[in-house]
């Protein structure tokens, strides 16, 4: 049986243990979505992660609408992403940048557009602002024919991606965001090629993953899906059909990995009754599949040896714990998160977290 800190092949990518660092935003960039440099400080202290998958990263000003969050679609963005990916390098890492398209979920003072979806349904709650938390506002359905275009700019997106340094890219397509709001149809209610039946539901996952896949190698290629329960308001009614789909669609495109955030009943950030559905992914997808939320050394572990999961990622224990693989190789304690820092632009809360041998 393989430990979490057994080496594993992702694609392309020779990871030296199972404990991936899951995509975390932090809001440290700067309001035009340029990555500063404390940034590269704080990915360098977590390169002993098995792999790093980037905060999200807006693929266009359309798509990004959380304050603070960095971008990679300008010339600037890509300049001040290479600092970061190297100081990763540097410290014997591998990092990917996760592709961000934040869909309904935008609001029109941070993009200075109206935002748009599958379908004109306004998402429940509030948007993150400049001006503090605001009403979701009612998104426009994208027409068939702009598809092309969006499709363009994760290309572009993937290709500033690799100029930038990362080793590689994740799509994603989970918690609510633009490809979930037409994968699921709680929110997806239209009625051309990309609504209705589940596949043609997944046809823009499909869509969007093969570009990228053709721009940068598919053994570069991760997708993120959160396919069980309701997730900022997008869900679906038979997750059961759309995750045999999803893992039907990706599985002949090749990719390094696929990444499931499955909520658990009793979940710190979500929750869901609603049963885990990387069972059924395993049966139609044979590649590498990461597993994420809410796990300790030990569950993570038990999923190891069922052979359900190849890797297992971790949020907010590696926001915390900047050697999370030291600590759970030694058994030891944890830090504690300071939530009131998650989002704010300082070092504190930040790059301050004190590795094993400093705590002790």
């Amino acid at each position: 049986m393989a430990s979490l800190l057994d080496p594993v092949q992702l694609g392309a990518i020779p990871a030296p243990n199972r404990v991936l660092m899951a995509p975390l935003t932090r809001a440290r960039a700067t309001r035009d979505h340029v990555p500063t440099p404390i940034m590269a400080d704080y990915y360098r202290q977590r390169a002993s992660a098995g792999l790093i998958i980037s905060e999200g990263v807006g693929v266009s000003q359309q798509g990004l609408g959380w304050p603070y969050a960095p971008g990679i679609w300008s010339t600037e963005q890509v300049e001040a992403w290479k600092p970061v990916t190297q100081a990763v390098h540097d410290a014997g890492g591998r990092i990917f940048a996760q592709l961000w398209h934040m869909g309904r979920l935008v609001h029109s003072s941070v993009t200075g557009e109206q935002p748009v979806s599958s379908s004109p349904l306004t998402a429940p709650g509030h948007a993150h602002s400049y001006q503090g938390n605001l009403p979701y506002e009612q998104p426009r359905a994208l027409a068939v024919e702009e598809i092309p275009g969006l499709i363009a700019t994760y290309v572009m997106a993937v290709r500033n991606a690799r100029a930038a340094g990362f080793d590689g890219v994740q799509i994603h397509a989970a918690n609510g965001y633009l490809i979930d709001e037409f994968l699921r149809n709680g929110v997806n209610q239209r009625d051309d090629i990309y609504g209705g039946s589940v596949e043609n539901r997944v046809r823009l996952l499909r869509e969007i993953t093969q570009a990228v896949a053709d721009a940068i190698g598919a053994d570069r290629t991760a997708v993120r899906l959160s396919p069980n329960g309701a997730s900022q308001g997008t869900d679906d009614s038979d997750p059961a059909s759309l995750s045999r789909a999803a893992a039907q669609t990706l599985e002949p495109i090749g990719l390094a990995f696929l990444e499931m955030r499955e909520l658990k009943p009793g979940g710190t950030r979500g929750a869901s009754d609603v049963p885990r559905q990387s069972p059924i992914v395993r049966e139609y997808f044979t590649g590498p599949l990461v597993l994420n939320s809410d796990y300790d050394a030990a569950s993570a572990q038990s999923d190891l040896d069922s052979g359900l999961a190849q890797a297992i990622s971790f949020g907010r224990p590696f926001l915390a714990n900047p050697d999370l693989p030291t600590r759970l190789a030694a058994e030891a304690p944890l830090n504690e998160a300071r939530v009131d820092t998650f989002y704010t632009q300082g070092a504190e809360g930040y790059i301050d977290y004190p590795p094993l041998e400093q705590a002790a």
